[in-house]
């Protein structure tokens, strides 16, 4: 099969490798040796009232304290009318020790905000050289400003982002949508959720699943709006969602979020998973509004046109034309959507002709990640039902999933490996948020899964893998993060693309450092970087089994330069 797309003069194409090797992996969850060892708190064990309980939270992956090594950040939620022993419900965060190990420093880096936290997003917003952090809530959202020695403060008045009202915070990404060097914020919001008048399991139309009494919702509760927030280069946001026509769509129960160049053009565009209402696309008119083009587009609804309940969201060219394609986690009994990019405008849900097969499992976060480094990335889903109440109930449905592993093939497919992937992937889980990085130091990405009300997973590969070469990138006049930056790697008769992106998963944050999977290669011919200022650096020939640390030439912006 081959594909080809010319994109600013230059033919990208893909070449299906001829044989495709036989798929040896050996992932092992080492999550408790490694220290992460604070078990979640989210809602009810073994039954759940609302549906606040049931969503659970994400997890990032970024380098807080510049140390070189990546950290772990998860945030945390809360039970309902709790009775006996209260269970520690801060957030954590995992700071990196260098040595296979993490310390939980959460309360040291000023994270003592207890309550029902969702998402998180990462990105430097205020261009100081340090990641800040969006933590999503019921409530409302906290902005945490990392103040570069280890701690982070509470921002979020001070940014003129709202601290009364509630509202139901799910995905987030941090996104230069005006691309004037300084990270705007989107964030969506679930369920206009009033507890005092939200019925209870049983009490309504869509209160009872399976003739089982469940939680209410989504359907049958008020919808919300997502929200756009721009940076004003002086610390503070400006609530722009009317102005830029993210309100035009009208309300929609919104869950993950990803922000991404899909139209090729070097403009951020937005997507939303929504739950039981068509999902989101928010095409960039490079004027500072969106269009909402999600149902032209093709990826509101699944190959029948039906509604999905979606949840996750993972965004890479997975079959290397050189176009940005969308998975999707949707809920029991139905398909992981993928949405093939076929022109920049318009997709293909290849759900079915690609292998993504039915398994009666619930999908939550998801990832492309080239697990064994063979240069095709692969999708990594992580399931749990929302009912604890199945459990026991021989409905075809269990509480604790296993996560999933699709291996690409390299010809569009993908062929479910999970049975050989090792022994992490036999042990079925209640997960939720999925986020990707090296967390070891060896160059190669692990998988940090959160479990609700369980111990989270970290997932590292111990079998065989290809040379790699990885790109951490650092903006000057594009915001410092780089978020919105695109790579384009030559190598072989192939060229590889990838877009440093906030959000993702469900709720969660991958590392910014891009990884490309090489196979048996051992030269990259050209390395090239389309930063969001509009400069497009080219760096020529890289060795391989190393990381690129480049700085976007060119003159700092004087925010930047006066520190403010």
């Amino acid at each position: 099969m081959k594909r080809g797309v010319f994109v600013g003069g230059i033919l990208l194409c893909a070449v299906a490798a001829a044989l495709v090797p036989a798929f040896k992996a050996d992932f092992e969850d080492i999550a408790g040796p490694s220290g992460l060892t604070v078990k979640n708190v989210y809602g009810g064990l073994e039954r759940k009232d609302y549906i606040l309980e049931t969503t659970g939270n994400g997890v990032a992956i970024f380098d807080y304290d510049g140390d070189g090594r990546n950290d772990i950040f998860i945030p945390n939620g809360t039970r309902l009318n709790e009775t006996g022993p209260q269970p520690a419900e801060l957030p954590q965060l995992y700071h990196n020790e260098g040595n296979g190990r993490f310390k939980n420093v959460a309360a040291q880096a000023g994270f003592k905000q207890t309550g029902w936290a969702q998402g998180v997003c990462v990105g430097d917003y205020d261009n100081d050289g340090h990641p800040d952090l969006l933590v999503t809530y019921y409530g409302h959202n906290i902005l945490y400003r990392n103040r570069g020695d280890g701690t982070f403060e509470d921002v979020t008045e001070k940014a003129r982002l709202p601290v009364t009202g509630i509202r139901f915070g799910s995905g987030c990404s941090f996104v230069d949508y005006d691309r004037d060097g300084y990270l705007d914020l989107f964030i969506a919001n679930y369920v206009d959720l009033d507890l005092n008048t939200t019925p209870h399991p049983g009490q309504g139309d869509y209160c009872v699943w399976k003739g089982i009494p469940v939680m209410c919702g989504p359907r049958g509760l008020p919808k919300a709006h997502n929200v756009l927030y721009h940076n004003n280069g002086d610390g503070t946001f400006t609530d722009v969602s009317e102005k830029a026509g993210i309100l035009k769509p009208g309300g929609r129960y919104g869950l993950g979020v990803v922000a991404a160049d899909f139209g090729n053009d070097g403009w951020p565009d937005i997507y939303v998973a929504c739950d039981m209402t068509p999902s989101l696309l928010y095409h960039n008119l490079h004027n500072g509004t969106f269009e909402e083009r999600g149902t032209e587009a093709g990826v509101a609804f699944n190959y029948d046109g039906a509604l999905q309940a979606g949840m996750g969201i993972a965004v890479a060219d997975y079959d290397g034309d050189g176009l940005l394609d969308i998975a999707k986690t949707n809920f029991s009994g139905d398909l992981t959507s993928l949405y093939h990019n076929d022109d920049g405008k318009f997709f293909t849900d290849v759900s079915r002709e690609s292998g993504l097969r039915m398994r009666q499992l619930l999908g939550w976060g998801v990832a492309f990640v080239d697990v064994d480094d063979d240069g095709w990335r692969d999708l990594v889903i992580a399931n749990g039902h929302v009912y604890p109440e199945v459990e026991g109930k021989q409905l075809g449905d269990t509480y604790l999933q296993p996560t999933v592993l699709y291996h690409n093939l390299g010809n569009g497919k993908f062929q479910d490996v999970t049975n050989d992937a090792g022994p992490a992937f036999q042990v079925p889980r209640p997960a939720r948020g999925v986020a990707v990085g090296d967390l070891d130091g060896d160059g190669r990405p692990e998988i940090v899964i959160v479990n609700m009300n369980a111990y989270p997973s970290l997932l590292k590969n111990r079998g065989p893998e290809g040379h790699y070469l990885n790109v951490t990138l650092t903006g000057t006049k594009s915001n410092r993060s780089a978020i919105g930056a695109r790579v384009i790697v030559t190598a072989g008769n192939r060229k590889m693309i990838d877009e440093v992106m906030s959000g993702g998963g469900f709720y969660s944050q991958n590392s910014f450092t891009l990884h490309f999977g090489l196979g048996p290669l051992t030269e990259v011919e050209n390395v090239e970087i389309r930063w969001p200022s509009g400069l497009v650096q080219t760096l020529g020939k890289s060795l391989i089994d190393k990381t690129l640390t480049v700085t976007e030439p060119g003159r700092e912006s004087s925010f930047r330069k006066n520190g403010k």
